[in-house]
């Protein structure tokens, strides 16, 4: 990729995602003309930067900061409340905007409390992660977990545009790196095989954030999910595809009460449903081995207890993906050929775990 480089998301609210190195110029760019107050809700370790883009806009435009629990404590109704409250006290108005600083769980919440304040002000997503770059910030979709399970309350609101600035990553603790690297593997077994033969050619390199091939890894994933999104924003269809491995991977979130990282739930997720299409006859043994060995070098999860299948099989059934009762499963045809399952017989399910199980 070139040193920097627009992606555009068309569809609901065109915008682009911008992937370089030191894109604080960008900022200035996307704030709003006229906009006088701005709600910046960060995790704590970014705190620095937050202070650093309040400081930029000093004298332009108050920045309030909204410092919020990490990974998935960010996303409870209690939080949002949170926000809610400090943009009433600032009196933040339409013209003004909210500023989304720190890893998916941040940006996910963040748009959530855009989208739902005077029924939408302008978004702007600055991922701190590999897995906010190239999927929790891209695509539109916002939200918050309940008891019942992970993001049943959000809306689709499009930010304003999305900075992936890979310097932040280069202090990234490595098992975060590693388990966003999840969704990058996603988007090549659904779409893109060039990221999987970067991935299986030189997994040091592919995942070295000072190196040009993690950069176009990043970029390449940016593009997938962004030509999915152009043409299904409401998951009417098409955008079903980037819920690859999603279904028992929320369930094993689920189950472990968000202690495990997103990338890795994703990643049994997604070696479960290639044993699943090998089972039906859709997918060949080497398309499953080759999700064992992109995964596992990776140092993803490949497995999980066998014996929390009836906790597992209880949370998928209450998985929003489901429709009339029916499970609905992403498989794939082939590697970058996808495919629905609709409804699949238990024993197949239970079938399917049974290889994923420790």
């Amino acid at each position: 990729m070139s040193a920097t480089e627009r992606i555009p998301v068309r569809g609901a609210g065109e915008y682009d995602v911008v992937v370089g190195r030191g894109l604080g110029d960008e900022l200035e760019r996307l704030m709003p003309a006229g906009a006088k107050k701005a709600l910046l809700i960060h995790q704590p370790v970014q705190a620095r930067r937050a202070d650093a883009v309040r400081e930029r806009f000093a004298g332009r435009v108050e920045v309030l900061t909204a410092e919020v629990p990490d990974a998935e404590d960010a996303k409870r109704i209690e939080v949002a409340a949170f926000c809610w409250g400090i943009l009433g006290q600032a009196d933040l108005g339409r013209g003004d905007v909210v500023i989304g600083l720190g890893g998916g769980a941040v940006t996910d919440l963040a748009g959530f409390v855009a989208a739902t304040w005077l029924r939408g002000v302008p978004f702007i997503a600055l991922p701190t992660s590999v897995l906010g770059m190239v999927d929790a910030a891209v695509g539109g979709k916002t939200g918050i977990n309940t008891t019942e399970g992970k993001n049943l309350v959000g809306a689709f609101a499009p930010p304003i545009g999305v900075l992936a600035d890979l310097d932040v990553l280069e202090t990234l603790p490595r098992n975060d790196l590693l388990a966003g690297f999840a969704e990058v593997a996603k988007c090549g077994f659904i779409a893109d095989t060039g990221i999987l033969d970067a991935l299986t050619a030189d997994v040091e390199e592919a995942t070295d954030p000072a190196s040009e091939v993690f950069a176009d890894l990043v970029a390449r994933a940016i593009r997938v999910k962004a030509e999915v999104v152009g043409e299904d924003f409401r998951e009417q269809g098409r955008r079903e595809i980037l819920n690859y491995g999603h279904t028992l991977g929320h369930a094993v979130e689920y189950a472990e009460r968000y202690r495990w990282r997103h990338g890795a739930a994703i990643s049994v997720g997604m070696v479960f449903v290639a044993e699943l299409a090998r089972l039906v006859g859709r997918l060949d043994d080497d398309g499953v081995a080759l999700h064992r060995e992109v995964l596992g070098s990776l140092g993803l999860p490949l497995t999980y207890p066998g014996d929390r299948w009836d906790a597992l099989k209880t949370a998928m059934r209450r998985d929003k993906k489901s429709r009339a009762g029916l499970l609905r499963f992403v498989l794939l045809d082939g590697i970058g050929r996808t495919s629905i399952l609709n409804g699949p017989e238990d024993h197949l399910l239970f079938t399917a775990f049974q290889e994923v199980a420790a």
